[in-house]
């Protein structure tokens, strides 16, 4: 098993840090995306660990998460693939999930 991080997932981590390390604090910011970045490799171990996301079952995909602070990490098993597809600020609301290009179908 790999874990591989869509492009997108890849630029909502780095806004997430971006948004910390400019409104509040640089050590904060690389806490944060330590913590989601390490939250990722526990499903090295246990990759069906996280619970189905039922905002998304509706793509039929299987999709799961993790949940790391405030941020969901969606994920789903394909192959021998771990497909980090989305880290997702629980903060919002959850039907913003389902928003057309939020994740990759």
């Amino acid at each position: 098993m790999k874990i591989v991080w869509t492009d997108f997932a890849i630029r909502n981590l780095k806004d997430i840090f971006d948004y910390y390390a400019i409104e509040v604090d640089k050590k904060l910011a690389h806490k944060i995306r330590k913590q989601i970045l390490k939250s990722s490799k526990q499903l090295l171990k246990n990759p069906n660990s996280g619970p189905i996301e039922p905002n998304l079952t509706i793509l039929n995909k299987n999709h799961r998460y993790l949940v790391s602070g405030h941020y969901k990490l969606i994920y789903r098993i394909v192959d021998n693939e771990i497909i980090i597809n989305d880290v997702f600020d629980t903060r919002q609301n959850p039907s913003k999930m389902n928003d057309e290009n939020r994740i990759e179908k």
